[in-house]
């Protein structure tokens, strides 16, 4: 009986022990992609400083850098469809943002899809936002109907095209403008997957069963030979 029982038994500890460590790395990714999101966090909400010259700016390097900033609205402004989970449809507006003699993209946030943009405040803003240089697009992302304004992603080179502003994209977190419409949707690190955790509880959750399976071989052979 016993050594119809090693193999099942070596079989089924080597499994479990592979499955186990699978979770255990897991679990070390997953700390360490909190680490992460927690710097990212910690960045977005630093002190923020004036908007650098486009030649001092490095998209990864600047990625989420906080920034404020003083100036006008274009009334010009490109509408982009996003999707929220409890919201629903909307339409983020960016839009040209004269600051002391540059011109760069705001993302003003986002206003309901069955709402009437308003126009672009008279007067300045003080606007405190973060520089982003997001990444929509994937293979399934329609391009952009550019002549019906009707945006599915934000590329900066070609917003900056239309809307005659530097490439540089700011996106709002405080606006000094009241009663508007459109909500801001700042930049933050939820956006950013994590997954970890479920892949360490389906790790240790396969060990678990493997075992089980195990242990339900060793009795069934010892069964058969009672």
């Amino acid at each position: 009986m016993v050594r119809r029982m090693i193999l099942p038994l070596v079989f089924g500890v080597i499994g479990a022990a592979i499955l186990i460590s699978l979770g255990v790395w897991q679990l070390q990714r997953l700390a360490w992609k909190d680490a992460v999101l927690a710097e990212i966090d910690a960045r977005i909400l630093a002190e923020p400083v004036a908007i650098p010259e486009l030649e001092a700016l490095d998209p990864e390097r600047d990625r989420y850098l906080p920034v404020e900033a003083s100036g006008n609205l274009g009334a010009e402004y490109i509408r982009i469809l996003v999707s929220q989970k409890i919201q629903g449809p909307g339409y983020r507006i960016i839009a040209p943002f004269e600051i002391g003699g540059r011109v760069i993209l705001l993302d003003r946030g986002i206003i309901s899809t069955r709402a009437e943009i308003p126009p672009a405040p008279e007067g300045r803003l003080d606007v405190l936002g973060n520089l982003h240089w997001p990444d929509d697009r994937n293979s399934s992302t329609p391009d952009n109907d550019i002549d019906g304004n009707f945006w599915f992603a934000r590329d900066i080179a070609q917003m900056a095209d239309v809307l005659g502003t530097e490439p540089i994209l700011m996106i709002a977190r405080e606006v000094s403008e009241v009663d508007s419409a459109i909500t801001p949707f700042p930049v933050d690190s939820s956006s950013i997957p994590n997954d970890h955790l479920q892949y360490v509880i389906t790790w240790f959750s396969l060990a678990f069963i493997w075992l089980g399976m195990t242990g339900y071989l060793l009795w069934r052979i010892r069964q058969r030979t009672v």
